[in-house]
This record gives C-alpha cells, sequence and structure tokens, in this order.
C-alpha cells in the first residue's frame, strides 16, 4: 500500500502561534495583519473539518477555492489574499523540515485576475457635509466620533492607524500628526488649523472618560478603553444609517480614505502628493483604487472634447437646433 506523501491536517495547522510570533518578532507585522492571517487560517482549518479532509493536498486547496468564490461569495481579492496566507504558512513550514511539506501544493495555484467586484466608491463634498452633520456635537461621544471620522477624512487614516493614536503623536507645536500605517511604517501629516481645532476640542473632554490620567490612548471608549476599530466601524454604520443619504454602493469607515484622496485628486493636487498622504508604497495603489474623479470633474473634461466644442458652438450660432426634429407637421 502506497505511503501518503501529504502533510497531515494536524500537523499543518501545530504550527500556528509560532507562525505568528515569528513574524511578529521579525518582520513585526502588525496587530491588525496577525489577526487577518489567523482569521484565514481558521477558515481553512474549518473548511477542512466541514469536508472531512485529513490531509492538506491538490484537491482540498481547489475545493477550497469553490467554496471561497461559490459559497461565500468572495472577490478576486479577497481570495488572493487568503491564498497568500497559506502560501506564507507553507514557507514558514519547511523552514521547520516537516515531512512532505514539499508537496503542499499552494505555490502551484494560479492567481486570480480579477480586482475589486465593483470599484469602491468616494462620497461627494456634500455627501460629506450631510454626513458629518448627522453627528451629533453637544455630547461627549458626538465629539469625539466627529474628531474619529474627521481625521479618517481630513488625513486620509486607516481605522487600524486611528485606533492605535496615542497622545503624544499629536504634535501641536510643529502641526503634525505621527501614525502607524501598515508594516508599522511611522509618517507624519501635516495637520490644518481645522484638524487642530477639532483635536483640541476633543481634547479638552477627554478627561470626562474613565482611565483618562492612566491611558495613553488618544480615543477612548464609555468603559476607558482604547476605541476599538469594531466600536468605530459600529458607530460609523449607525451615522450612516441615521443621515438618510443614498449611496450608490457599500459604504464603511474606509470609505472616507477614498474621499479624502479623491477630493485631492478633484482639487489638483499631484498624485504624487496623493500617494505619500495616505501613506501608500507606490502611486498606482493610488491611482488604480483610491482616485475617483467627482461626476462634475468628468462632465468638464467631456465638455473639453473638440467634437463636443464643435457642436456647442454650432448649437450658439443657431445652425443646430435638436428641438426642431421633434416639431410636430
Amino acid at each position: 500500500m502506497d505511503t501518503i506523501q501529504s502533510v497531515s491536517k494536524q500537523h499543518f495547522f501545530h504550527y500556528v502561534d509560532d507562525f505568528i510570533n515569528y513574524r511578529t518578532t521579525i518582520y513585526e507585522t502588525s496587530e491588525q495583519t496577525n489577526k487577518t492571517n489567523l482569521i484565514d487560517l481558521g477558515l481553512f482549518e474549518n473548511f477542512l473539518d466541514m469536508k472531512k479532509y485529513d490531509y492538506v493536498d491538490g484537491k482540498a486547496v481547489m475545493d477550497f477555492q469553490y467554496y471561497l468564490k461559490e459559497q461565500r461569495l468572495n472577490c478576486g481579492a479577497s481570495m488572493n489574499r487568503k491564498l497568500f496566507t497559506l502560501r506564507s504558512y507553507s514557507k514558514y513550514l519547511n523552514l521547520w523540515n516537516i515531512p512532505y511539506v514539499e508537496h503542499l501544493p499552494f505555490h502551484d495555484v494560479f492567481k486570480c485576475r480579477q480586482g475589486y467586484k465593483t470599484r469602491p466608491i468616494a462620497l461627494s463634498g456634500q455627501q460629506i457635509k450631510s454626513l458629518f452633520q448627522t453627528i451629533e456635537p453637544g455630547n461627549l461621544l458626538g465629539i469625539r466620533d466627529y474628531a474619529v471620522y474627521s481625521l479618517m477624512y481630513l488625513l486620509g487614516l486607516r481605522v487600524g492607524e486611528v485606533h492605535q493614536l496615542n497622545i503624544e503623536n499629536v504634535d501641536f507645536k510643529n502641526k503634525t500628526l505621527t501614525g502607524s500605517g501598515k508594516g508599522n511604517k511611522m509618517r507624519s501629516m501635516p495637520m490644518a488649523d481645522e484638524i487642530i481645532d477639532i483635536v483640541t476640542q476633543w481634547l479638552a473632554v477627554r478627561k470626562y472618560f474613565l482611565n483618562h490620567h492612566i491611558s495613553n490612548a488618544l480615543f477612548l471608549s464609555k468603559k476607558g478603553n482604547r476605541l476599538a476599530i469594531r466600536t468605530i466601524e459600529d458607530n460609523f454604520n449607525k451615522i450612516i444609517k441615521k443621515s438618510n443619504i443614498r449611496f450608490h454602493g457599500r459604504v464603511t469607515c474606509h470609505t472616507l480614505r477614498h474621499s479624502f484622496a479623491s477630493m485631492l485628486n478633484d482639487e489638483g493636487v499631484d498624485i504624487l502628493v496623493i500617494q505619500t498622504l495616505p501613506g501608500h508604497a507606490s502611486p498606482m495603489t493610488t491611482a488604480n483604487y483610491y482616485i475617483h474623479p467627482s461626476f462634475q470633474k468628468v462632465r468638464d473634461a467631456l465638455e473639453k472634447l473638440p467634437g463636443v466644442i464643435y457642436l456647442n458652438q454650432l448649437r450658439q450660432d443657431g445652425l443646430l437646433n435638436f428641438q426642431a426634429c421633434y416639431k410636430k407637421k
């Protein structure tokens, strides 16, 4: 009888904690990245249990892809990320010289070439205004939430970056805010007078929150803990529902970041400057996923086409009258 030359499910997941510790210590991966890796690995483990796979082989991985696509309705980008986690983990297992680890199939899986199912949306200036008007500025939580979402929109911060902010990250003297982005990369962002006023107003009432004197977190919860990412996201969803604004697509906290980049683009800011402010490693990321020209800017661009200019001139000279074609004889 032939010996099965595959890594057993039990052996495969035995090193997960060591994997996370290794990446955190050596590569300084962020808490959010580690959390995502654990979710991806946990999802694969649950799938193997559900389908009663005892070994990690090619069939198991292909079935996992079908499961992600057909049952969980994952887009290509989401599937790629999960398989990238499994591929990284298999590389780590290879360092341990685990038997049959060379037979793990993750390197043979083709990458999905599709990006987002739908292009992420950006809010218009009027929608942003209506959104912030929904936040009640007359109470402590309203002042805090106004500051939280203002930093996301006016500085393009990620929800995780706002979560990690400490009081010492705010430098009023130099008018800068220092934050930690993906991969724990630190970046310093200039604060306009409007942002300084908003943060100052929040710090003035922060003392009324529990543990304000012992916590260095910039934003605190009602219980005096560092404001959690889940709380920031849940509160934003409540604001969206309360605003009664009609959106063409799903709006999340990250939408504020997209809106920030699009606002700068509409104002004619150079793409390299826009790339720097959100902390993107490449301008391609900024151009492909974060810049959404406003409807008015697209309209203005179309008006500059030679054909449109020529037709407009004919219409102004009275040589072109579309309505005359529809007059009853």
